[in-house]
């Protein structure tokens, strides 16, 4: 087997991105990424329109994924697919598509954990970017999730922190949304935030136990407070755009780098791995390069590519579970909620 060259096709379906990548062994050959712009004039994800979406998107970028990599489909050793967490309605088009393919192709079927997943990411191989070494801290930050991992190995995580209630990305979100900003509205904030003062107007930070989140009372007093400013002066959002989108920042890589410092302090270890979504944020991405020249921690940050949602990340662990011969059989079925 180590002589021999494995292509996983990898299919990424658990939100609004269909996706499809192939791998030879560690090395993405391609990973196209179909972005659903349906959702932007409702200024959030309908899940009924994005499994109609994703109908309609799979068999072309799956296509397109092969094409690119120069593989015909009776090259592939596997076939790896998002089983969850996620929109039920959107996995279960992924979940369907991979398993019909893998009985066609008589190959073997193999499910992901999407947050294993953007976790395991980092092992992508790629001539730019270093490698994480067992065990290392991960924080996975996304629109539905915001935890902190102990990775012991590929397969070994323990979460040992998460969001009780909304995840980071959430809090990016709502908050654009009260500023009145399109959907999505946290690259946006990013945006604005680079050009504003980080300190022009304080939140509050939300007291929680150990390593845990919460964003929901962030959110509650960023709505108030625009509530407040906005009836003294009906312009105070545009006129301080800049500054408002900034202070929401900084209050958030605040309360996720509090958390950090605390998991470093209470396991001992230093590397810390970012992934997800909101880790394409550069305000994060900037916070933990600091941290490593003061704290003396080594980060690990995805290259923009590999942050979203992508097939790429699936494919990976495709591969790894590949290797240890770890299949599934055709009874399996999608998972919302899909424990790490």
């Amino acid at each position: 087997m180590e002589n021999k060259n494995i292509y996983i096709l990898a299919i990424e379906s658990s939100c609004d991105d269909t996706s499809a990548a192939v791998l030879c062994n560690k090395k993405a050959l391609s990973n196209i990424v179909a972005t659903q712009k349906i959702h932007e004039e409702y200024g959030g994800v309908v899940p009924e329109l994005a499994s109609r979406a994703h109908q309609q998107n799979i068999v072309p970028v799956v296509h397109q994924a092969l094409a690119k990599a120069n593989i015909d489909k009776n090259q592939l050793s596997a076939i790896a697919f998002t089983r969850g967490p996620g929109l039920m309605g959107s996995l279960l088009v992924g979940t369907s598509f991979a398993k019909s393919l893998s009985l066609g192709l008589n190959i073997p079927l193999i499910e992901v954990n999407h947050m294993q997943a953007h976790i395991l990411s980092h092992f992508i191989e790629d001539d730019t970017h270093k490698t994480p070494k067992f065990p290392f801290l991960a924080m996975t930050i996304s629109g539905g999730h915001t935890q902190v991992v102990l990775v012991e190995n590929y397969f070994k995580m323990e979460v040992i922190g998460e969001s009780l209630d909304d995840a980071a990305g959430e809090a990016y979100d709502k908050s654009a949304k009260i500023l009145g900003l399109p959907y999505p509205g946290g690259p946006l904030i990013d945006k604005y935030a680079q050009l504003g003062n980080p300190k022009a107007f304080p939140f509050p930070k939300p007291k929680v136990e150990g390593l845990n989140f919460s964003f929901s009372g962030l959110k509650t007093s960023i709505l108030y407070f625009i509530q407040r400013e906005t009836a003294k002066n009906p312009n105070f959002i545009t006129e301080n755009l800049n500054d408002i989108c900034a202070s929401i920042q900084y209050t958030i890589i605040n309360i996720l780098m509090d958390k950090l410092k605390k998991a470093v302090k209470q396991t001992g270890i230093k590397q810390i791995a970012i992934g997800g979504g909101v880790s394409a944020n550069s305000g994060i991405r900037k916070a933990l390069e600091e941290a490593e020249i003061k704290h003396g921690w080594t980060a690990y940050i995805p290259k923009f590519e590999f942050c979203t949602d992508n097939a790429a990340m699936i494919g990976i662990v495709g591969y790894l579970k590949y290797m240890e011969t770890e299949f599934s059989d055709q009874s399996v079925t999608a998972k919302a909620r899909y424990i790490l």
